[in-house]
């Protein structure tokens, strides 16, 4: 095969479509905090597809196959089907926080955030299925 040819055939690019976009105000001091989720059809080193959420203080996680596999392991040895991923959450302080986690339920995964702000009593809650499985 011609090699310029190989290469247009490997290029395809990465598409990113919006799943969901939300907001929480906090009525303490208004601010606003935003959750920005989005499906892309190119994510890691196999360019498979993921999810990748966007979150405030310029957090951003990567839903894709080889991250995920290390997480849901983590679980496993846990012995639990949500796994609170730390790195990745923002979790200053008690009453206002960003929780990232990974559902597992069978061979179903889903990303979950838990956004908590002061002037609200409990955190608004929204899980994503991930657009692939793993063996496990």
């Amino acid at each position: 095969m011609d090699p310029v040819a190989y290469t247009n055939i490997r290029k395809m690019a990465n598409i990113k479509t919006k799943v969901d976009e939300w907001e929480v105000r906090d009525l303490e001091d208004n601010g606003l905090l935003r959750i920005y989720v989005e499906h892309n059809t190119e994510m890691g080193n196999n360019g498979v597809p993921g999810l990748q959420i966007y979150y405030p203080f310029g957090g951003i996680i990567n839903f894709e196959p080889l991250h995920t596999e290390r997480w849901a392991y983590q679980a496993y040895k846990e012995k639990t089907d949500t796994y609170l991923i730390a790195d990745h959450s923002w979790m200053v302080h008690e009453d206002t926080y960003v929780k990232i986690y990974l559902v597992r339920n069978g061979n179903c995964l889903k990303a979950r955030v838990e956004l908590k702000v002061r002037s609200k009593q409990a955190p608004v809650v929204k899980e994503y299925e991930l657009p692939f499985t793993l063996e496990m």
